[in-house]
Order: C-alpha cells, then structure tokens, then sequence
C-alpha cells in the first residue's frame, strides 16, 4: 500500500530546509508555497521566518553563500556554494532573506554601534586587509591596531575586532594625565619609548592614543604664601625648573617658584611644609639647617624673630617654637655651656662725679654705664643672666632652670648648698637669688619629727607635750628653713649634731633649725595605768598640769584595792640659767618616771596599813607616803625630783576599788544597805505626800463636775427651743419657696418662647443680608471681570492689527516699490518667454483656478496686438 504524502504551507517570508535522503542534499523552499513533502525527504529545519535587518542593524552571518548577480552559485549537485569559515555582514537595505542551508546567524541582529563625541573605538586587525579612508586605501596588517573616533556610527568589518570603548579625559586646571607607553611610537616631534611615563597638563578634553594607557589623574597642589610642598625623586630626571634631580634627593617648591604644581611621574610628594613664623617675641633652634644649599648635618641654628621660614627636608625644630625669655627684676636663668664660645656681656660701671648743684650742696652722684665685654664661655662652665632683659639662648647654651628671687620674710628661710664646698648655710629674712654654684638643699627629718612639725598644736589636748593623736596634719617644704612655734609655757631641745652641744628654747617664741640641727623627741608614757612610749612630743609643756593612773596596792591584811589617783605638777626652772634650762630634758620620759615613784610610795605605806585603816583614812595616808613629813610632822606640800626639777604639788584620790571579790562584796553589801534605809524613809514620805494630793484633788473633780451637769441643762433647754423655732421657719419657708419657684418657672418659659422667636426673626433677617450682599458682590465682580476682559480683547485685537500694519508697511519699506512691481511682472513674462522659447502658438496654458478672459482669447490668436 503506497503512503499518502503531506503538505506544508509556508506564508510569506517563510522559508524550510529539505533533506533528499536518497541524494542526501539539502535545498531550500521559501513561501508563499504549498510544499508537498515526498517519502524520501525530510524537514531538517523551519518553517522559520525570514531574516529582516532593521535600519542602523546589521548581523554576521558564518559559511555565507556565494552570491552572484543577486543570486546564490549552485554547484553540479544543485547545492548553493558556501565560502566555509568565513563571516560576512550583512546590513540594512536588504529584503527579507532566508538562510541557506549551511548558512548560520551568529549573535542575532545587533544594532550599529555608536560612538559618542570624546569617545573611540580601539580596533584591531584580525587579518591582512585594505580599506579606502578619505579615499584613500589603506593597508591593515593583522595585529594593527587604530581608533575609530566619535561621533559617528561604527559600521563593523569582519577583519576587524572591537577590544575596547575608550573614553577621553577631561583635564581639569591644576591636575594632569599619568601616561604610560604600551610601545615606542612618535607623538609628534617626540619619540616615545615602550613603558616610558609621562605627564599631560594641557588643559581641556584629551583622548589617549592608540599606544598610551592612561594610569590615572594627578592632583595639583596649591602652593600659598603659608605652604611649600616637600617632594621626593624616584628616579633620576630633570624636573619643570630645569634641575637635575637623583634618586632619593628631596626639596622644596614654593610661591616663588609656581603658584600651583603638579607633581611629575617622577616625584613623589612626602607632605605639604606650613610656614614657620616668628614674632619678634620667639626664636627656634633648627637641626641640621640648610645653610648656603648645603646641609649640615649635626649642626643647630638659631633663627630669632621676626621672620618667616619654610623647613627644608631634613631640617627639625628642636623643641618647637619658643617664647623669648623675658626675665623681671627678680627672675634669672642659670644656663650652663655645651660647646665652647664667644658671649658678650654687659657690666656695669660706676663713675663718681662732682655736680655743682644748689639744691643737693654737692653730693657725689652714682653714675651707671654698661660696657660690652667679650666672655669665652667653656663647657660645663655655668653662669647666671639675670632680669630685666630678653634673653635668646644660643645653641651653645643649655638653660638648666630658671631661677626666681626667693622672697622671705624675717621668720622664714632657706637651706643653701655651695656646689663648690658643699656648705649648708642658712637665708633668713632677706630676698635672696641663689648663685650659679648654689642650689637649695633638703633638709631631711625622722619620720617622727615630720610628723610632730608638721601639725597645729592645741597644748590642752596632750599632758607632758605637744602630741599627734589630734593634730591636723600640714604639708613641708624641706628647702624651707624648719620652724616650730613654740606653745606658750612650753619648751624644745635643739641639738647640734655638728657642734654637738644642745640649746633650749621656750615659748612663745619661734624655733628654726639650722642645717646641722634637729629636734629632741620626748617618748612620754600615757594610759591607765600608764604604758611607755605611748606618746611622742617635742614641746614640753612646763606647767602646772595633770596627770592620772591607776595603781593595784595590798593592805597588810592583804586586801587587795585599785587606787585612781590624780597628780598635780610642774617644772621649775630659772630659764636664764642654761644649766637650769637643759635639766628639765634629762629625763626623757617623766610622767612615767614620776608615775612610778609616787606609785612605789603608795604601796609601800599601804603594805603596811589594815584595811579597814586604810578605808577611813587613805587620803591623809597616801598625802603623808607621797609628800613625807618634815619636822615638825606635817605632811610637805611639794614632792621635788632633783633630776629634772619636776615638782608635784598635790595628790588626790579619784576612785578606791576592791579588787578582792569577797572584800568588794562586803563593801557592796554595807553600801547598799545604808542606801536601802535611805530609800525606803524617802518613798514614805512620798507615799503620804502623794495620797494627800489625790484627795485634794477628788474633792476639787466632783465640785467642777457637778457645776458642769447645771451648764449642760440650761444649754439643752435653749436647745430645744431653738429647734422648735427652726422647725417652724423651715415648714413656712418651703411652703413659700415652692410657690414662688412655679410662678417664676411659668414666667421664664414664656419669656424664652418670646425671645426665641425674635432671635429667630432676627437670625432669617441676617440670612437674608447675607445672601443679597453674597449675589449681589457675585454678579458685580462677574461683570467687573467681564468688562476687564472685553476692554483687553479689544486692546489685543487693536494692538495686533496695528501690529499687522506696520509689518506690511515695514515690509513694503523694507522691499520697496521698484521690487514689489519686478515680483508682478515676473511671473506672466517668465511664462511668456517660457512659451516664446518653446516657439508654441495656439496653446492657453491656466492652472485651473484663475479666470481666462475668452473675450480677448481670439485677438491673441490671431497675432493681433
């Protein structure tokens, strides 16, 4: 059974590929057509439709067919001739076309390219072609690479490739272009060499050629009056000034030089040099200064002002700009030198001259004159400039300190070492400047005596001595003479440890210590019973004080008691009398020495005495032990210790208390009782006192209640008829209330309705105002604005006809009339002329839309005239 074959309709601009298997060729069909497919064909591509290449497109087309005479090459086996690996472009202008079979579209349809002003395309040759440029034929060698420049539409080759859109850069002022060569080529007059770099500053739009790489922008600098710029050379070259510059070489560009500078490809900017100024009130010291183009390393400048510099590269401000010294009268500087040199001085001069004068009889006057001397200074030497003057240091100078007159007042002072000796001397009293070889030494102190001078002492607060417990404590300059306000009635010990002799001092007074000297620091006993070394002092109080302890003593029937007991003493001394006056130091601690020979007495007599004795008689016993008896068996008022004039001149007994527990009971016991006797008497009698009281004072409550009750009846009776009377007002009044209220509530309302309605009236009243003004202002401004407009349409069309005539008539000026009378004319003659040339007689040539005149039609046919 033979297969029935199908058909393809293919509408215009349709195009298929058929394959001949038996042939194995392929052809192609392109509608309008009704194809009817054989048994042994195939489709192998399509139906597709048809390429068309809009305007300013093109496509590329790969293995495209041989055409010739518009029509493809078909070889012997009636196949189309393809011109295998090769492109061919195909662009607008072109109908609709199918692609042959072989034939491939390679990227679609693509629009032209177009360059923009300042802009280019770098091309390249991919093979050895010509082609004609401003008629001309130019060779391309593969590889050649050039520049198609915009504006313009690029109309691609396919010898040709696109590598790159290249952009022009806009030079802006003060800045460049850092070019490199990609390989030697000649720009201009000069020969570029392959990776040479360089710098355009032309000002404006610059596109880079076809064998310069742009690296980037260069940024100019402004150079000002107050900025140099410090650049550095990489490489050797010769800059804009003309200078040759090596590698590594550095220098300055200032305003002098340029304004504004752009730094070349072979410099390199390390930073920007602010301008030093110097008032005529400082100076700096420069390291390494440039001096006559040459630097000189390790060398220092003294530049004072005023003037204005720029550091060069490698000089330094050694510690800044500085402020002159300006020294007053009581101010130096110690200086000392570092390097030999020359220094002028000035010294003074005193000349004595005879005045004649009247007024002061011929006295002798001083006369100061100030001579310049030349001084060769040393190293190490030092010496002092001393106020008033402005003082610059030269290099040659090292300021050590500056040094200010010390003033002090007559109870203040100064230690003062001589450098050259190693003296310590004293300054009291006076304003004193210290000299080049002199410094002020720090007298050092125990940790102790610091503590004791350095605090305000209250005398009422310790007993024996001025003590730190309560003191506040002050701060200490050590170069400071040390001073010690001795309290009054008091006295210190200074020893010499140089001359090694001891001076007292008693207050009031002042005490300063000299370099050699310190204080003799009293170590007291203090406490109940008292303990050694409890208290540190330097002022001895003299006199007459206190002192309380507590000692344990046994009776000779061995009850054992702690006695409280209070001492009262002074010192008694002849303070002209030297040896007098150190007596009172040779015991350092004398409460505790003086503690423990009245307690040594008190148990000693107490060893011997009952207690019961010693319980109704102890005070006169312990008098009798401590003071002693003279000869006429008195007890002495004083007890004197020789060894330091120490003189206690009472004993008093504070506290007796048993320390044995059966013995303190008994005590308690016979106490107490006498004071239960004693108690119970006196709360007796408080007991009767107070029952009388409170019967006086039942008698006097039931008398003021009764007198109460009478008050408070005859004042509920007034009550009660108050609240009668009230009762009957309130009846009346409310009756009369409610009356009155319903007569004014019926007036009120009908008031209000009155009211209502005229403030009704009145509301409509207004409405009606209201809406005539409103229509009335509507319409007058409708009119108004409707007049303002016909007013300004007749002006309009008035100025514009005026405007329309004197144009016609500026024109007809301007034309004249000879000229406007050869334009009528022109045309009938040209016609006539037209006709006379065409030597055509018999013939009325109108254009359809101007009237003939017939009636004179036949007369110029005719010839007549």
């Amino acid at each position: 059974m033979q297969n029935l074959n199908s058909s393809l309709s293919l509408k215009t601009h349709q195009y298929i590929h058929i394959l001949d298997e038996d042939t194995n060729l392929t052809h192609l069909v392109v509608g309008p057509y009704t194809y009817t497919k054989k048994q042994n064909e195939q489709i192998v591509d399509g139906p597709k439709e048809m390429l068309l290449i809009p305007p300013r497109h093109y496509c590329i087309i790969e293995n495209p067919v041989i055409m010739k005479d518009g029509e493809p090459v078909i070889d012997t086996f009636g196949q189309a001739k393809l011109r295998y690996g090769q492109l061919e472009i195909r662009r607008e202008g072109t109908e609709h076309f199918p692609l042959y079979p072989g034939e491939k579209l390679k990227g679609g349809i693509t629009p032209l390219q177009i360059v923009q002003p300042d802009q280019a395309l770098r091309l390249k040759a991919t093979h050895d072609f010509q082609e004609e440029i401003d008629g001309k034929m130019v060779q391309r060698i593969t590889g050649t690479e050039w520049y198609f420049l915009g504006p313009g539409t690029y109309i691609p080759n396919v010898n040709v490739e696109v590598t790159e859109t290249v952009k022009a850069n806009f030079i802006e002022p003060n800045t460049g272009l850092k070019i490199i060569a990609r390989r030697t080529f000649k720009d201009g007059d000069i020969i570029r060499k392959g990776g040479e770099t360089w710098l355009e500053t032309t000002e404006g739009v610059y596109l880079p050629k076809v064998d310069e790489h742009v690296l980037g922008v260069v940024k100019g600098y402004v150079i000002t009056d107050k900025k140099a710029l410090h650049l550095r050379a990489t490489n050797i070259f010769t800059d804009r000034f003309g200078t040759k510059r090596n590698a590594g070489d550095e220098w300055l560009v200032n305003k002098e030089q340029t304004e504004y500078y752009i730094p070349g490809v072979y410099e390199e900017v390390i930073r920007e040099v602010p301008l030093v100024v110097l008032t005529d009130s400082q100076f700096c010291i420069v390291l390494n200064p440039v001096v006559d183009g040459k630097q000189q390393f390790g060398n220092k400048q003294l530049r004072k002002g005023p003037m204005t510099f720029f550091l060069n590269p490698g000089e330094q401000l050694e510690k800044g700009i500085q402020n002159v010294y300006v020294l007053g009268k009581n101010e130096a500087l110690l200086l000392t030198c570092v390097e030999s040199f020359k220094d002028e001085i000035f010294v003074e001069e005193h000349d004595n001259e005879n005045d004649n004068n009247e007024n002061d009889n011929n006295e002798k006057k001083k006369k100061q004159k100030q001579k310049k001397k030349v001084v060769t200074r040393t190293p190490g030497e030092k010496w002092m400039v001393k106020g008033p003057v402005r003082y610059i240091p030269p290099v040659e100078v090292k300021i050590i300190e500056k040094r200010v007159s010390i003033p002090l007042h007559k109870d203040e002072g100064i230690y003062v070492r001589d450098l050259h000796t190693g003296k310590i001397r004293t300054v009291i009293g006076e304003t004193y400047m210290l000299n080049p070889h002199e410094e002020l030494w720090k007298k050092e102190l125990s940790e102790i005596v610091e503590k004791l001078i350095n605090i305000d002492v209250d005398p009422t607060v310790t007993r024996g001595g001025s003590g730190i417990d309560k003191a506040q404590k002050i701060g200490r300059d050590k170069t400071r003479v040390v001073s010690f306000r001795v309290p009054q009635n008091s006295a210190v010990q200074i020893y010499d440890y140089k001359k090694k002799t001891a001076r007292v001092q008693f207050g009031p007074d002042l005490v300063m210590l000299g370099p050699d000297e310190d204080f003799t620091v009293l170590s007291l006993s203090a406490g109940k019973p008292k303990q050694a070394h409890q208290i540190k002092a330097i002022a001895l109080l003299l006199g007459p004080d206190f002192t309380s302890d507590i000692i344990i003593v046994e009776t000779s029937d061995h009850a054992r008691l702690k006695l409280q007991l209070r001492y009262n003493w002074y010192f008694e001394v002849n303070k002209d009398i030297k040896e007098e006056a150190t007596k009172i130091f040779q015991v350092p601690d004398f409460i505790g020495d003086m503690c423990k020979a009245v307690s040594s007495r008190v148990r000693g007599r107490v060893a011997a005495t009952p207690f019961d004795e010693f319980h109704q008689r102890s005070s006169e016993m312990i008098r009798e032990a401590v003071f002693g008896l003279d000869s006429e068996k008195k007890v002495r008022e004083r007890l004197e210790f020789k060894a330091n004039n120490l003189i206690v001149t009472d004993i008093d007994i504070q506290t007796v208390e048993p320390i044995d527990a059966e013995t303190k009971s008994s005590l308690q016991k016979s106490v107490q009782l006498a004071i239960s006797i004693t108690t119970q008497s006196q709360e007796a009698d408080a007991r009767h006192e107070a029952l009388k009281k409170a019967t006086e004072a039942q008698g006097r409550l039931d008398e003021q209640k009764l007198e109460d009750e009478i008050e408070a009846e005859k004042t509920r009776k007034g009550l009660i008829g108050l609240q009668a009377e009230c009762s009957a007002i309130e009846t009346t009044g409310t009756a009369k209330a409610e009356a009155t209220a319903k007569s004014e509530a019926g007036l009120i309302q009908g008031q209000s309705k009155v009211d209502q309605t005229n403030l009704r009236t009145k509301a409509e009243e207004i409405e009606a105002k209201i809406d005539l003004e409103y229509y009335t202002q509507k319409y007058q401004v409708e009119f108004e604005h409707q007049k303002e407009m016909n007013t300004l349409e007749v002006e309009l069309v008035t100025q514009m006809s005026k405007i329309e005539a004197d144009k016609f008539k500026d024109i007809v000026t301007t034309i004249g009339a000879d000229t406007l009378e050869s334009m009528a004319h022109s045309g009938p003659e040209v016609q006539a002329n037209l006709l006379e040339g065409m030597n055509l007689n018999g013939y009325l040539i109108t254009d359809g839309q101007n009237p003939i005149d017939l009636f004179k039609t036949a007369q110029g046919f005719l010839g007549e005239k």
